[in-house]
């Protein structure tokens, strides 16, 4: 299967703490894989390794087959797109003119946008369904508009691999399915899609296979049924649960019964 993006061995290190201990992962095209675990286990930090905001100590991480390390910024920047966690506010910039920003990889110095960006522009927001406030400044809007603002800006990158760090953080139950379902409808158009998230909810209900984190390793990657056992469960997340089929939709969901014995409320 095609796997833009390959961590082979990674090894990160902060404040002289080690983050990552060997991390080894592959993102498919036509995918959502979420990364899961509890706080601290290095799921931020894998990341930023891959989109060349943290240098690893350690390991290799290909993209499209080439090495990252070896590939110039804009370069990497065509391939490859991140959206933060806490995506900046573009103060003073309509939701067009901040998307539009995203096209920075594809233009010479001082080259000015042209007949083909303002395409790609008018394309992404139409798919994020920001069309209608494109001139709109992004400080009027709400969380989950911003969020859909700085997932659009990313694709105008038109990347092969699409990287998000808790990009259902801070928004209220509606937006988080908004945002969900746009990365599922983004994979569905062949983009790997590589998403932190908190809440193994979301991830068991809308991601294609899961890789869950624990003190900097990978632990378990799969599909969600196969990965969350109720072992894992206990042993990673202190709780008890498991997955199976929703009686109403059939999409995998995750039942919690509550927390495993002797873990307490950190």
């Amino acid at each position: 299967m095609n796997a833009p993006l390959r961590i082979h061995r990674v090894r990160a290190g902060l404040g002289g703490r080690q983050v990552l201990a060997g991390v080894d992962l592959e993102a498919r095209g036509g995918e959502v894989l979420a990364l899961v675990g509890p706080n601290g286990s290095g799921k931020t930090t894998a990341l930023r390794c891959c989109y060349r905001a943290l240098s690893p100590s350690a390991g290799t991480i290909t993209l499209t087959g080439s090495d990252i390390a070896s590939l110039p910024r804009r370069a990497v920047a065509r391939r490859l797109a991140a959206s933060t966690q806490e995506p900046p506010a573009s103060a003073g910039l309509t939701v067009r003119e901040s998307v539009q920003l995203g096209r920075a990889a594809h233009l010479g110095w001082l080259q000015s946008p042209g007949e083909v960006d303002r395409r790609v522009v008018d394309r992404v927001l139409a798919q994020v369904g920001l069309a209608g406030l494109a001139g709109r400044d992004v400080r009027e809007l709400s969380g989950g508009e911003r969020q859909r603002v700085s997932i659009a800006r990313a694709l105008a990158q038109e990347p092969a691999v699409l990287l998000l760090d808790e990009p259902t953080n801070h928004l209220d139950l509606r937006h988080q399915i908004t945002v969900m379902e746009l990365l599922v409808s983004l994979a569905a158009d062949g983009i790997a899609v590589v998403v932190t998230l908190h809440d193994l909810r979301l991830a068991v209900e809308y991601c294609d296979r899961i890789a869950v984190m624990s003190e900097g390793a990978i632990v378990g990657t799969g599909a969600p049924a196969e990965v969350l056992t109720g072992s894992l469960l206990s042993g990673v997340f202190g709780i008890m649960g498991e997955v199976g089929p929703d009686p109403r939709t059939g999409r995998p969901a995750l039942a919690v019964h509550g927390l495993a014995t002797g873990t307490v409320d950190a």
